[in-house]
């Protein structure tokens, strides 16, 4: 089971994030979930601090590159994190997202 991480602009209200996890969700993810979170990074040499939306996904190997595709296309960002974590999980739930 996969953990993909990604970013998406404080300027996208809830519904624009909720559609682009359902877009996420129709290619393949079992789950995602999004918060808001404050970020501080370096960027064209200037350090900057922004509120940004935090999604957290989880997928089967079988369809990670499928997500990560989908992502890589609609992301807003010229640079997106794109974070891939291989972990692990209670054998239900990782039953559950390898079910999708």
């Amino acid at each position: 089971m996969f953990l993909i991480k990604t970013t998406l602009p404080n300027s996208y209200r809830e519904f624009e994030v909720t559609s682009f996890a359902q877009s996420i969700v129709e290619s393949g993810a079992a789950c995602v979930q999004h918060r808001e979170i404050s970020s501080t990074y370096s960027w064209d040499g200037k350090l900057n601090h922004d509120k940004e939306w935090l999604l957290e996904i989880k997928v089967s190997e079988k369809n990670k590159e499928s997500v990560k595709e989908v992502i890589t296309n609609l992301h807003p960002y010229d640079v997106p994190e794109i974070l891939i974590l291989e972990v692990e999980a209670n054998q239900e739930y990782l039953d559950w997202v390898n079910s999708h």
